[in-house]
């Protein structure tokens, strides 16, 4: 396969990867690093240090809505970033050491398995979370911007995040939402949303500008996930208006579980494969079988209502 037929691959492979994070809020990192190991064949080592600077080019692009919106927490964003820049810088030294060991690129696959893992436990954490949120206090009772922060938690889950994204390029995302609900469960998921991907901008690029000082990063990578990337966020945001997309989680946490099981050296790739397929089977079934009922309830309302004016 030519050198254009790659790079075609890989924006593919960052346009899906958009539309889920724009659908969803959750799998950028999780999916593209893996994705440029296991698929693409790239040395680990260089997987993380580009998937880290193309975050970087991408999050200001969702940030920027989210500003425009007034749905970022302001007084969150200064006491993550002050545990998460120091993070992602340590995280990164972490990661410089791990690469002058001779086995440097299956340690780094089995950082990001563990990791993947967590993620996944963090995305099926925040489902019942927010659920739970909902449950105890009501929709109307949650709040924005006006929520109290507490300050040394929430130093120490952006620290951590940034030692895990420096390390492995992901965790960005999903830790530290889920983290979030836990710390602040009455905080509106819209500004949960918007001020996760604001403190990412600066952890990301204080990461990108330590991951590139070390020569593994690949212009050529970058520059073809960013042509796939930017514009597939785009897409998700404004399918987000219509499908909650709450289904893809599902299908995310299914994908990311075979591909940690596979990256720790648990199954085979036949059986990742497997079950990743099987996991698009079902969801995509069940996708359709919503549209579907949606589609019926929404031709039906008329015929209530004329019957009822009648």
């Amino acid at each position: 396969m030519s050198w254009t037929d790659i790079d075609f691959a890989l924006a593919l492979g960052g346009l899906v990867a958009g539309v889920i994070v724009g659908l969803t809020g959750m799998g950028g990192a999780a999916l593209v690093t893996p994705m440029l190991v296991l698929i693409f064949g790239i040395n680990p080592a260089t997987a993380v240090s580009s998937d880290v600077v193309a975050a970087a080019i991408m999050k200001p692009f969702g940030s920027w809505v989210h500003i425009r919106n007034h749905t970022v927490h302001w007084g969150l964003v200064p006491w993550l970033s002050l545990g998460s820049i120091p993070g992602v810088l340590a995280g990164t030294w972490v990661f410089n050491i791990a690469l002058q060991g001779s086995d440097a690129a299956d340690t780094i696959k089995t950082w990001l398995g563990a990791v993947l893992l967590v993620a996944v436990a963090a995305m099926i954490a925040k489902t019942w979370l927010a659920r739970r949120a909902f449950a105890r206090h009501g929709a109307q009772e949650l709040l924005g911007t006006s929520m109290p922060v507490k300050p040394i938690p929430t130093v120490v889950l952006g620290a951590t995040v940034g030692l895990i994204v420096g390390m492995t390029s992901v965790g960005s995302g999903s830790l530290v939402v889920t983290v979030l609900l836990l710390l602040y469960p009455l905080l509106r998921p819209s500004i949960l949303v918007g001020t996760d991907l604001v403190q990412a901008v600066p952890m990301l690029i204080a990461g990108a500008i330590a991951h590139a000082g070390f020569g593994v990063i690949d212009i050529a990578v970058i520059v073809s996930l960013l042509i796939g990337q930017i514009p597939g966020v785009i897409i998700g945001a404004r399918l987000s208006t219509r499908y909650d997309g709450h289904l893809l989680r599902y299908l995310l946490i299914i994908v990311l579980g075979a591909t940690a099981l596979k990256l720790l050296g648990i199954i085979s790739s036949l059986a990742a494969g497997i079950i990743a397929i099987a996991g698009v089977v079902i969801v995509g079934a069940f996708m359709l079988l919503e549209l579907r009922r949606n589609r019926t309830l929404r031709s039906d309302q008329p015929r209530e209502t004329t019957s009822t004016t009648s």
